[in-house]
Order: structure tokens, then C-alpha cells, then sequence
């Protein structure tokens, strides 16, 4: 393409785009003028004017150049590629390096005709460049990535020993082993990358693990526990020194277990938190991390996957002037986060409201929160006494664990304040059952406890969901029901098997609970006066209309949320 002193001559792309009737010859000349006025590229001006779509543009250009196009969502990035090139000159020429071969740098890009670009990564590289074409949309969505590594402190070219602990004591203590013993710099950028690729892949642990002959770290990314790396196990001593330098635990203690915490500043202005705890094991200490996301406190009620009926009755319970609101489940189930988005809804100028939790995992503006530390004294039970003291009008308790802890949280629950806690059982009838069990009287119970609520986590099929075709014996068998089976519009997903960029091939991207939220009725109030078990509670629920967790599971399969699977895998069959 070429530009005299009065018309713009059309060639090349913009030719074959004018003869297709894409585009006008006057829309062409135009985008040509303007595009070099902003020193854009001819196919950038066209994608980001929306004068046409990048498909069309990148199928014109493959035929015309003889180029053939790329799908570059199929393609791993290579950072050791990647940090050939400035981050500066990506962005400008909107270019990634894809992979090399021997002196030859093969770059994605959308216009294979830009040629000052071609040249000027040469010149960076002092390598040979050669272009593959590729869609304009999906290069800047890998480019919008890429940057987010940049921001975010992610290097790409392996200095990740620059990540410092935000407290400024931590901080300090930190620099000072790093400087004695420059010689462990490795171990720093190893653990550094390791906390910033779970908190990019969105894991909530991680997991580092010696053993006789090799060590392992494992994230926990949805639910499901993956290998990540297999350090030499000769560094396990130190990588465990590192971690307890990071969270401020004693170095030279091996023999028993310890607990810390972890604020790692990533960038200037953002800072994760993990709690850290570590636990002797016979080849070393196996610590696990889980990574404290307060912006979990502040999830909408309609993202935590409720029905509209059970968030309407975990809602009227919230609203209850006084009363207990019990949440259950197993670790890892998302009590948490469903007990904060409670709590964040009632968190107003006009009321008080105090938690006593082990450990504080989300920080909250307007709560009180105390940590509870049996070692020195607070317990579950001695923060709530403080609490009644301090005119108190909701209370959250991290867990009710024995009968003294249990009495005064329901004592507070019958005089006149809103008491929300968690629990370890497998459903809700079970719950109130336990609570006898520790020796809290049944009609206590009865009184004080508006609703129980048990809940679980199944990891969501990613938009690259099939549909599977199972045999309508084997779903009345899963609990499907006649009616819902014999639905022509009634269909069953499962994960395509080799997934999709989006779920890093799992067929799986992020998760959505499953919930029994059962209010206390009248009728469940006299057989808890009455001594009856869990399964008669179970039974009374049913006949409420209360489905149970395998019950609000199929439903989450019917509406093509999960699949059928998943639910089998955290909810047993009755």
C-alpha cells in the first residue's frame, strides 16, 4: 500500500478488502489516513472503529498474503519468550513473541505487513523476526493478560525476589536474612513465583510437601488438588526456613506445629494475605498456605448460587431482631464466605456488631473482630463473654466447638441478639442433633436456633460445556424424578473432556454452591423438645418441602450448571 501527494492507492489488504466488498474504496482510503495520522496499523484502525470484524480481516489477509492464520488461543505462552521484547514495544506494536527456532523469533501479530514493527523488535532482539498472523481480538485479550503480569509484579523474566512482606517489622526482618545469606535467593524467587502463580490460577491452598525420595507443591484450584512443581528434596529444610521467615514463625522449632500469616505486597498498591500452618511430618515439615481473599466479604448474595427461595428464608433470618443462624459444613466448604455475606448486609452505622474467629480470614470495615489465640488466653468462649459486655447487638462466633462456647452463644441468642456461627456436620437436621450431643439442653435449642443452613462447593462447567446423553434408568437412579426426565427440553452437561483455554483444559472454571437451608418450623421445635434424632428431623424437613444437599444438587445439573458427576463426587447418594 502506497500514498501519493494527492490519493491514497489502495493495495495489498485494503485492495482485497475493497474487491470482497468488505469495505468501500472511500471507508479504505479513509482508515488508511487515519490510520497513519495515529500511527496504528491498517487492520488495528479497522477492528477498533468496529468497520469490520477481526475474523474477516484475518481470513482476508491469510488469503491475499499467502499468510496462514493462527488460532493463538491453542498456544501456551512461554515466558522465557516473552521477555525477549520490552513490554513497552508489545504494547506499542501490539506483538508477542510466540517461540523461537535457533536465531529465528516467530511474533503474532495481526497486521504480517507492518514492517517497522518487524524491524525494531529485530533490532531489540538481534534476532531474524517473522510474523504469524492472528486474529486483531484475540491478540489483545492475550496482550490485556500480559499486562496483567506486568502490573500485578507477575516478572516474567524470573526476578520475583523483589515481592516484599507490606508489614514494615516483617519486611524488615525479611531483608535482613535475604542479605545474610545472598546465597538463598533462589529459594526466595522459588517461593515467590509459587504464591504468585496459585493466586493467578485462582487457588485458595497451596500446599509444600516433602517426602522420602522427592518433593511435591500442590495447588488447590476449584475444589481439586493439582502437582505444580517437584522441587530437589535436599531443599526442603529451606524452602520451609523461607516460608516461616515470611510469617514470622520460629526457624529453629521442627517439632511441632506452628501457625502465622503471611501479607505479601505483589505491587504498590495491591497486597494478598495468607495463613500459613505447618505440621512436622516424617520427612519434614508439610506446610500449607490458604490465600485470604477479603473480597469474598464483599460477594452479592445472588453470586454465592442460591435458589430464590432459600436466599429469601436466609434473608428473613438475617432480619430476625435476635436468634441463632447456623451455617455447616465440611473445610473448605464456603461457611465463611456465606456467614460474611450475612454479616456484610447487616454491617450498618446503627448496629454493633463483634467476631470472635480462629484465625481472622476477612478483614471488614465496621466489624469488630477479635483473634482468638488459646495460647494466650482467648477462647471462643471468653471473647463472647467480652462481647456481652460491650452492648452488643450481632455476634459471629468462628465455630461452636464445646459446650461452654455453645451455652453462651445461645444464652446471647435468647436474650435479645443476632448470633451467627459454623459448625461441622454433615447436613442441617444433623446440626441440631450435635448440639445435644455437646450437652446444650434441647430446649434451648428449640428456642434460640431460627435456621440451620449445611452447605457444599462443586466446581462450575466452564462455557465449553457438552451435553452428555445418560440413560434415563441411570438418572431416576441419580434421584432425577419422572416428570423431569421425561422433559423434552430436560438435558444433562458434562466437561468437555480436553477443555478449553478459559478452564485451563479441566473443563471446569470456578465454583457454586449447593445448599439445605432449612428454617426452624414449630413443628421441628417439639420434636427437638422431644428428643427426636436427625433422621426424624430429616424426615419433617422433607415433608416441609426443605430439599436436601443431593436434592439442591440435581437441580444445579437440571439447570446445566455442574454436572452429574461433580455432585456425586461431594454429595453421596441415598
Amino acid at each position: 500500500m502506497s500514498v501519493t501527494k494527492s490519493k491514497v492507492i489502495l493495495t495489498g489488504l485494503a485492495r482485497k478488502l475493497v474487491s470482497e466488498n468488505l469495505l468501500t474504496e472511500a471507508v479504505a482510503e479513509q482508515a488508511f489516513e487515519e490510520a497513519i495520522k495515529t500511527r496504528s496499523s491498517f487492520v488495528a484502525y479497522l477492528v477498533e472503529k468496529k468497520l469490520l470484524g477481526s475474523k474477516e480481516v484475518a481470513h482476508a489477509a491469510s488469503e491475499e498474503l499467502g499468510v496462514p492464520l493462527v488460532d493463538i488461543e491453542n498456544i501456551d505462552l512461554n515466558p522465557d519468550v516473552i521477555k525477549l521484547i520490552d513490554e513497552k514495544l508489545l504494547k506499542k506494536h501490539r506483538a508477542l513473541p510466540l517461540f523461537k527456532r535457533g536465531n529465528r523469533l516467530f511474533v503474532a501479530m495481526s497486521d504480517p505487513t507492518n514492517f517497522p514493527a518487524l524491524d525494531e523488535i529485530k533490532f531489540q532482539t538481534k534476532m531474524n523476526t517473522e510474523a504469524i498472523l492472528v486474529e486483531e481480538d484475540k491478540i489483545l485479550k492475550l496482550m490485556e493478560k500480559v499486562a496483567e503480569l506486568f502490573d500485578t509484579g507477575m516478572k516474567l523474566d524470573g526476578e520475583l525476589g523483589d515481592l516484599d512482606l507490606a508489614d514494615e517489622d516483617a519486611e524488615n526482618g525479611v531483608k535482613e536474612e535475604e542479605k545474610s545469606d545472598s546465597e538463598d535467593a533462589p529459594i526466595v524467587k522459588f517461593v515467590n513465583k509459587m504464591l504468585l502463580d496459585a493466586i493467578k490460577l485462582g487457588a485458595s491452598d497451596l500446599h509444600f510437601e516433602p517426602y522420602e525420595k522427592f518433593y511435591r507443591v500442590r495447588f488447590r484450584v476449584d475444589g481439586m488438588l493439582r502437582s505444580v512443581s517437584n522441587p530437589p528434596v535436599g531443599l526442603n529444610r529451606k524452602l520451609a526456613a523461607r516460608i516461616k521467615v515470611m510469617s514470622r514463625l520460629d526457624v529453629s522449632e521442627r517439632r511441632v506445629p506452628q501457625d502465622g500469616r503471611i501479607k505479601l505486597k505483589i505491587s504498590a498498591s495491591k497486597s494478598m494475605d495468607f495463613r500459613v500452618s505447618t505440621c512436622p511430618t516424617l520427612f519434614g515439615e508439610k506446610i500449607v498456605m490458604r490465600i485470604l481473599d477479603s473480597s469474598a466479604a464483599k460477594l452479592n448474595i445472588d453470586q454465592l448460587g442460591y435458589e430464590p427461595e432459600q436466599k429469601e428464608q436466609y434473608l428473613q433470618a438475617l432480619s430476625n431482631p435476635y436468634g441463632m443462624v447456623l451455617v455447616t459444613g465440611p473445610t473448605g466448604s464456603g461457611k465463611t464466605v456465606s456467614l460474611y455475606t450475612g454479616v456484610n448486609i447487616l454491617n450498618k452505622e446503627d448496629v454493633n456488631i463483634s467476631t470472635a474467629e480462629d484465625p481472622v480470614e476477612i478483614n471488614l470495615p465496621g466489624v469488630n473482630q477479635v483473634q482468638v489465640d488459646e495460647r494466650t488466653g482467648m477462647s471462643f468462649a471468653k471473647a463472647l463473654k467480652a462481647f456481652l459486655r460491650q452492648d452488643p447487638d450481632i455476634i459471629l462466633v468462628g465455630e461452636i466447638r464445646d459446650l461452654e462456647t455453645g451455652g453462651i452463644a445461645i444464652k446471647a441468642a435468647s436474650t435479645g441478639h443476632m448470633v451467627m456461627s459454623t459448625l461441622h456436620t454433615n447436613d442441617a437436621p444433623q446440626t441440631l442433633t450435635r448440639m445435644i450431643d455437646m450437652g446444650i439442653a434441647p430446649f434451648a435449642i428449640a428456642t434460640s436456633v431460627n435456621l440451620v443452613m449445611a452447605q457444599r462447593l462443586c466446581r462450575r462447567l466452564c462455557s465449553c460445556k457438552v451435553e452428555v446423553d445418560i440413560p434415563k434408568k441411570a438418572l431416576l437412579e441419580e434421584g432425577f424424578k419422572e416428570q423431569e426426565v421425561n422433559d423434552p427440553n430436560f438435558k444433562v452437561y458434562g466437561p468437555r473432556p480436553d477443555g478449553c483455554e478459559k478452564c485451563t483444559n479441566s473443563g471446569y472454571k470456578g465454583r457454586v454452591g449447593i445448599y439445605q437451608v432449612m428454617p426452624i418450623s414449630d413443628a421441628m421445635r417439639r420434636m427437638i423438645m422431644e428428643g427426636k434424632n436427625a433422621v426424624d428431623l430429616a424426615d419433617q424437613a422433607q415433608k416441609e418441602g426443605i430439599p436436601d444437599l443431593r436434592q439442591s444438587g440435581l437441580k444445579k445439573v437440571k439447570d446445566g450448571l455442574t454436572s452429574l458427576e461433580e455432585i456425586n463426587r461431594v454429595v453421596l447418594k441415598e
